[in-house]
């Protein structure tokens, strides 16, 4: 997938309360690719775990995914 695919993905995962250990794999995997692409996620983590709360964008001049609020 390119990035902006992957972003898409984030985004259709943001603001969903249900999980179910599929889902938990999936967004393990997608973060994974983030994290394999070098893709700066500390705006969107807080303690360590990513925060699914917002929708994000991927900010090309600082490589790192920015959380819409």
């Amino acid at each position: 997938m390119q990035i902006g695919q992957l972003v898409s993905e984030f985004n259709r995962q943001a603001g969903l309360n249900a999980w179910t250990s599929m889902r938990a794999y999936h967004n393990r995997a997608l973060i994974d690719e983030f994290k394999n692409r070098g893709i700066d996620l500390s705006p969107i983590t807080h303690d360590g775990n990513i925060n699914f709360k917002h929708k994000v964008f991927y900010d090309l001049s600082t490589n790192k995914l920015i959380p819409l609020s």
